[in-house]
Parts: structure tokens; C-alpha cells; sequence
């Protein structure tokens, strides 16, 4: 620590250009907390479902395999089970591609097996009488300014329609909100009966895309789900029962490896880093040669020269990633608060603050390196005499 004050001095001795690099070294962090949690949240979700009460049963193959109507009265049998929904993937988008949409064919019991989901009565009642009824979220709604009683046409993108048409038309008739603002992700979404959808449909009829649980006791969450894959084994419609964070990364993942896009994001992003923060030690050191000769000269060591150049590229790493994995942290918050489930995201942990400050370290003695032997094996003579 004595040094400390030597180490800062010598780190600060060209103000502009270290405080640019810092500034680089916290965007890398930052994106690395951010693209660290997205991957966690794909790689860990849903192997531990104890303590869920809500479960997700869907093909063993793929979320694109459906599974047949059959297991509805199967799995409610199961003991454990207190209720039993299900639904179907749609997709489609509004008005242009880009306008992507959450859609679902769903149960008519849905809703009930998400409370968090608050729709009027009076709107609940009109979306079950009404056959091309739909009902979206709030933030969904204010998003295209719709409002109750308008009629949405949806450009399917997988299923058509029988008849061969590719627009689905949808009527309005309610528009629901969450009881939680950290659940505003869920308002992203438009709901239409499965009914409709079914009898529709070009292909897919008679079928479901998932089957929700609710379990009458979370702790009996992952014997329940062993039970209900029982009810398939050995069929031609095995199916995987996991949590509702587990099925959100699979829904994700059929369109994307993001493991291996995170990986490569972050690989990039690394790299440059090692050469940015490189060009900048290798200068610092460059220009305080006969600093580093006086110091030898009054006493000091070729190992604390060693030393003292290895501590600032830490140092400067450090500094910067540590306030980059704190924005990330802050940032994390703000995306789940405001994406929900619907982008699965684990929060800015220990482990993330483990692996950044062995990532800092590690940086900082690998761009030090080069630049910390030229200064141990200085001669002073050559030095002091600018050779």
C-alpha cells in the first residue's frame, strides 16, 4: 500500500488518455454483466423447478413438436395438479415485419392460471363469447394506440389460415394490465381464443403447443413434473415439464444459439479491450523511461519496477470495470423490471463479480506484461542517456 500514492501519480500522469481508456474498460464491463446475465439465465434456467407454482409441460423434441389434446385429462388427474391450462405459439406481426408480435392462441381458462394478469370482467366475459376476440396488454395497446372495439389484422408468419389467407382479424374487446410493476414485460403480449385459432388454422388443428400446471403445493413442484413426463414416456409424444424461466429460454433459443452469440459478442469486445488498454500502458511506460531509471537509480528494485507497472495496468483495469459491472447491475434491475419474463435475465450476482475481477486481473497483468519487462530490464546508463 505504500506505494499506492507512486502507482496513482504515475496512472494519472496523462489525464485525458487515461480517463478515455477507463471510460473503455467500463463500456466492456458493462456489456459484459449485461450479456454475462443474459447467458446465465440460458444456460441455468429451469433445472431446479422446486418451489415453482406454475410449471410448463412441452414436446421432449422441440417447442415447434405439438402435443395432442389427449394429455389435457391426463394431466389434470395427476396428483398435485390443481388446474390445467394451454396454449399455442402465433407469432405474426402488425402491419410491417418489423412489427413483430407476442401472440398466443390460449384456453379459455387462462387467465385464471395467472392472476398477475388483471383484465375487467366485463372483458374477460366478451373475450370468451366473442370467437375472434383478443385481448392485449396495456403497454402492448398504448404502444399502436389501440383501444377496445378495434379491429387488429395480424399477418401470420407460420400458420395461415384454411382458406389459404395469411391475415388473421382480430377484434379488441379487452386490454389487461399487471398488479406488479416489475412484471411490466407481461403487457407486451396479445392473447386470441384457441377455438378460433384451431378450427382456422391451415395445419396445427386439434393440437396444442403447451400445456401450464398450477401445483396445489410448490415444494411437490419437481415430483409433480416427474409425474406428468411419466404420462408420455415411451410414446410418440414425450414431453419435458420444467419452470416457466426454463420454457422462456426455450421459446428464445428456437430462434437463436445465444450462448454462442453472447460468447462471441464478448470475445470481440475483450480482444480490443487487450489491444486498447495494451497501446496504453506500452505508451505510459515508453514515455517515463528515465523515471524509471532515477527510480532503480535511488534504490528500487528490478522486481518492484516489475511490480509497480503490473499494479498500474491493474489498477486501470480495475478502476474501470468495477464501476462497469456497477452500471450493469443497475441496468440488469431496469430491464427485468421493465421486459419481465419475457427475456429471461438472472440479476448481477456474486459469481458475475468473481469472474469480472479475475477477468480484470487478468487483463491488466497480461497488457502490463510486455511493458513491465521493459522496465525491468532497464540500464540505467542506456536510460539516463535517452538510448
Amino acid at each position: 500500500m505504500k506505494y499506492l500514492p507512486l502507482i496513482w501519480s504515475a496512472l494519472f500522469r496523462r489525464k485525458t488518455r487515461t480517463i478515455f481508456t477507463i471510460i473503455s474498460v467500463i463500456a466492456a464491463f458493462l456489456l459484459f454483466g449485461l450479456l454475462y446475465s443474459v447467458r446465465a439465465a440460458f444456460t441455468s434456467a429451469g433445472h431446479n423447478i422446486a418451489g415453482a407454482s406454475r410449471l410448463i409441460t412441452m414436446s421432449k423434441e422441440s417447442l415447434v413438436v405439438t402435443l395432442p389434446m389427449s394429455l389435457l385429462m391426463q394431466i389434470q388427474s395427476v396428483p398435485g395438479v390443481k388446474a390445467v391450462t394451454y396454449a399455442n405459439w402465433f407469432g405474426g406481426y402488425y402491419q410491417e415485419p418489423r412489427n413483430q408480435l407476442v401472440a398466443e392462441s390460449v384456453a379459455p381458462n387462462f387467465f385464471d392460471l395467472y392472476p398477475e394478469l388483471v383484465l375487467p370482467a366485463a372483458e374477460l366475459q366478451a373475450f370468451h363469447q366473442t370467437r375472434t376476440g383478443a385481448v392485449v396488454g396495456q403497454s402492448l395497446a398504448e404502444h399502436y394506440h389501440w383501444k377496445v372495439g378495434d379491429e387488429i389484422p395480424v399477418q401470420a408468419t407460420i400458420f395461415p389460415q384454411s382458406s389459404g389467407a395469411n391475415t388473421w382479424t382480430f377484434d379488441l374487446v379487452g386490454i389487461y394490465h399487471v398488479n406488479d410493476p416489475s412484471l411490466k414485460g407481461q403487457e407486451g403480449a396479445l392473447f386470441f381464443n384457441w377455438d378460433y385459432f384451431d378450427k382456422a388454422t391451415q395445419f396445427g388443428g386439434g393440437t396444442v403447443g403447451w400445456y401450464i400446471e398450477r401445483v396445489a403445493n410448490p415444494q411437490d413442484a419437481d415430483g409433480v413434473a416427474r409425474a406428468i413426463d411419466a404420462l408420455s414416456a415411451n410414446s410418440d409424444h414425450e414431453t419435458k415439464t420444467q419452470s416457466e424461466s426454463a420454457f422462456q429460454a426455450s421459446l428464445v433459443s428456437q430462434f437463436a444459439n445465444i450462448g454462442l452469440i453472447v460468447g462471441g459478442i464478448m470475445g470481440a469486445v475483450f480482444f480490443t479491450l487487450i489491444l486498447l488498454t495494451g497501446n496504453t500502458m506500452a505508451q505510459a511506460v515508453r514515455e517515463r523511461i528515465p523515471e524509471l531509471a532515477i527510480l532503480k537509480t535511488i534504490g528500487f528494485s528490478n522486481r518492484v519496477v516489475l511490480a509497480l507497472v503490473l499494479a498500474e495496468s491493474v489498477l486501470l483495469l480495475t478502476l474501470g470495470g468495477a464501476v462497469g459491472l456497477l452500471l450493469s447491475g443497475a441496468a440488469v434491475g431496469g430491464i427485468r423490471t421493465r421486459l419481465g419474463p419475457l427475456f429471461p435475465m438472472l440479476p448481477v450476482t456474486a459469481h458475475t463479480w468473481v469472474d469480472g475481477v479475475a477477468l480484470m486481473i487478468l487483463i491488466g497483468l497480461l497488457v502490463g506484461a510486455l511493458p513491465a519487462r521493459r522496465g525491468m530490464r532497464l540500464r540505467i546508463v542506456d536510460a539516463l542517456s535517452g538510448r
